[in-house]
């Protein structure tokens, strides 16, 4: 073979060689491809893992909440296998004290900007609170309205057995707004810890009325009647929610609080006689 015959041939076998390496890159960039769509892609466990709520949530909320709450909670534990929701429902003073003195806890829903306030203050949420419900005070009477308690000055009235909440609960300042607008003193037999304590009082028979919450007159139903007044347009509580910084169940808390936000949160909330903010 001539000396120019192997100098072609050696260029042909250069110029074949040349593409092998930018191939098997090729190759390999589609295999990670492919390896990493398999990873996030739709029902894959990468996706799963990342968007998939879980285990006990723990909220803690105003004793207003029992009701409209524990029914989402049922609500949330359906929309989330796996997850259960556990609830305490207090004064919102109790509860925001028990929180900053390091109770576990995800979610804190209180029944006034003021008690929440204890909590941020402290350092103890995740964000700021929103508000997500207002409440209006009612005069929760005996079945039928046998005293013909028509307004906060009929409570001043002899004989008549009032328990309203403890003023350093959100009911109780509430009270207080509300009876210093309509220039009233008022001496209950006993001052309760929290709303719903007052409201059993009068389903007990023990009290003919207390001051409470529109929301806990509705869900008594016809254990006690309402009476409204228009002094309480003046004491209106706003409920704010956080998420907690220490939250053991973050994504599940977050979960929970968008929910109690939403359309079907609202829906809840208002038919319990919330009213939205």
């Amino acid at each position: 073979m001539t000396t120019r015959s192997v100098r072609r041939t050696r260029r042909i076998r250069r110029t074949l060689r040349a593409p092998l390496p930018a191939a098997a890159a090729l190759l390999a960039l589609s295999a990670c491809s492919s390896s990493s769509g398999s990873d996030t892609g739709p029902g894959s466990a990468g996706s799963s893992s990342s968007s998939k709520v879980s285990g006990q949530v723990t909220v803690f909320a105003a004793a207003s909440l029992k009701e409209s709450f524990t029914a989402l909670g049922e609500t949330f534990e359906k929309q989330h296998p796996g997850t259960e929701v556990t609830f305490n429902f207090a004064g919102s003073d109790t509860l925001a004290a028990s929180i900053t003195s390091g109770a576990p806890a995800d979610v804190f829903a209180s029944a006034s900007p003021r008690t929440m306030a204890t909590v941020t203050d402290a350092g103890a949420t995740a964000g700021a609170p929103t508000t997500f419900v207002r409440n209006q005070l009612e005069i929760a009477t005996l079945p039928g309205n046998p005293d013909r308690i028509s307004s906060l000055e009929d409570l001043t009235g002899p004989g008549l057995k009032i328990v309203l909440c403890d003023t350093s609960v959100p009911c109780g300042a509430a009270t207080r707004q509300a009876l210093a607008a309509a220039g009233l003193e008022l001496t209950p037999v006993s001052y309760e810890q929290d709303v719903k304590a007052a409201l059993t009082k009068v389903e007990l028979k023990e009290a003919d009325a207390a001051v409470v919450y529109r929301t806990d007159v509705r869900a008594a139903g016809d254990k006690v009647t309402g009476v409204d007044f228009p002094e309480s347009a003046e004491a209106v509580n706003d409920y704010p929610i956080a998420l907690l910084e220490e939250a053991p169940n973050a994504r599940a808390a977050k979960a929970f609080n968008d929910m109690v936000k939403s359309a079907e949160g609202r829906r809840v909330l208002t038919g319990a006689g919330f009213r939205t903010p």
